[in-house]
């Protein structure tokens, strides 16, 4: 996530929420593309996590990402913990234990985001090589327990890691040791915002199990494709999940207000301080009686704070954030927003996308969530294998970006491929790992690579 908001504008009402989302609207255009990926950071020696401190750590590689950008450096208690490109809206930060994440720019084509991935790992990989480091392509950092992994130095995360264990068994595995690629898509009007989350919503298992990419966890197969999937299943049910609100008649900007006001609060920041309210309520802060700060009412910057404390799959803000996938191997991170776009940025294919998920109820979205961390394209719903799903889903995103004309239909390729076979990277690292790994996880260090 990049830099938390500060416009100190004080909140009257209610409807000044919802206006701040419907602000997002680009009616006519143009729909822009945003991705974020996390690559879990490795010692190249001797395959150890990196901590943020030492000349070799985390910060140094911030460091040396600055020099070569010039982007504007983000601060906790005087330490950098990401980086702002003011200029073209792209941002670095880190994930709880030293998830390296690149928010990136709002781009035109997907043309656009894959050359960002690309310029974005040429960089890193030249400095972390003189640092001594390497980057998984996996969706869960698979060997180190959680004791092992580092800590980065960032006041919300402490506040998130002692209020986990309180609503979630997985709450700290999520935020320690998992890893995504999200794309981040624009809506035009309150019903297209609605359209295009409901067939996210419903399709997000569907990408879960096209992109699996983390079988292991503590040094040892997990009986899942993507355990990453499951820890999910476990973190913090107020705010997680498939919000089957969103399926309701009425659903609105309101509607989504409504459901973030219910959600417990983290923290409350004023100045570079991060007072932890965890488990208050945004609506007492509104009115100015929060037990822990009486009499602070909540501004624009506490808002756009909460909302982006709030995980379900797909996630509103001024954009819809899709957000069920592991991270992996780079064909596969440039081939995430592929999908997306193919679906929700082309008309036809949008009302194809819904045709396909409408007749689906709660139960049967909830169940194919449920299963899909384990059986992954064999699970089902209603009767179909997923795999059949997945063939008519991607045929539908492959259609849509031809249509948008700009040759991106071959970012896809990856995914039609385990649309096709059935297998996904997952199935490629527990094979490497059943055979020429000879059960060594300690290859995937060499092989599993960005």
């Amino acid at each position: 996530m990049a830099r938390d908001q500060s416009d100190l504008t004080p909140i009257e009402s209610r409807d000044e929420l919802v206006a701040w989302i419907e602000a997002g609207e680009k009616g006519d255009g143009p729909f822009l593309i945003g991705t974020e990926h996390e690559k879990v950071p490795f010692r190249t020696a001797d395959h150890r996590p990196v901590p943020y401190e030492g000349e070799n750590g985390i910060r140094a590689l911030l460091e040396g990402v600055r020099k070569e950008t010039g982007w504007t450096p983000i601060t906790d208690a005087g330490n950098i913990i990401g980086l702002a490109d003011d200029v073209g809206g792209g941002a670095i930060s880190l994930e709880p234990g030293g998830q390296f994440e690149l928010s990136g720019a709002p781009l035109a084509t997907l043309n656009d985001t894959a050359a960002e991935f690309d310029a974005h790992m040429d960089m890193v990989h030249r400095i972390g090589r003189e640092l001594g480091m390497g980057f998984l392509a996996v969706g869960l950092s698979p060997i180190w327990s959680r004791a092992e992994t580092p800590v980065m130095p960032k006041a919300r995360y402490r506040i998130m890691s002692a209020y986990m264990p309180r609503v979630g068994t997985m709450g700290l595995d999520m935020m320690f040791r998992t890893a995504t690629v999200q794309v981040n898509l624009d809506f035009a009007t309150e019903a297209d915002m609605v359209r295009k989350l409901r067939v996210g919503l419903a399709l997000q298992p569907l990408a879960t199990a096209l992109f699996a990419a983390s079988p292991f966890l503590d040094g040892r197969p997990t009986g899942m494709l993507s355990t990453r999937g499951e820890i999910w299943r476990n973190t913090d049910g107020d705010r997680t999940g498939l919000i089957p609100f969103a399926f309701e008649d009425g659903m609105s900007y309101e509607r989504y207000v409504d459901w973030a006001l219910d959600v417990p609060l983290y923290f409350v920041k004023r100045g570079d301080t991060y007072h932890d309210v965890a488990g208050a309520s945004f609506r007492d802060l509104m009115a100015g009686r929060l037990d822990a700060m009486p009499g602070e009412r909540a501004t624009i910057s506490d808002w756009a704070n909460h909302l982006s404390t709030l995980f379900p799959d797909v996630r509103l803000k001024r954009y819809i954030e899709m957000r069920g996938a592991d991270a992996g191997p780079l064909p596969m991170m440039k081939a995430l927003p592929a999908f997306w776009v193919g679906l929700l940025y082309d008309a036809q294919a949008l009302d194809a996308a819904w045709d396909l998920v409408k007749g689906w109820t709660a139960e049967d979205r909830q169940k194919m969530r449920d299963d899909v961390p384990k059986a992954g394209l064999e699970a089902q719903v209603r009767g179909r294998d997923l795999r059949a799903v997945a063939k008519e889903a991607v045929a539908i995103a492959q259609a849509g970006l031809k249509r948008r004309g700009a040759g991106e239909e071959r970012w896809l390729a990856p995914v039609v491929a385990v649309a096709e076979t059935g297998r996904t990277p997952a199935h490629d690292l527990l094979d490497a790992w059943r055979g020429p790994w000879n059960g060594d996880l300690g290859r995937i260090f060499d092989s599993a690579v960005l």
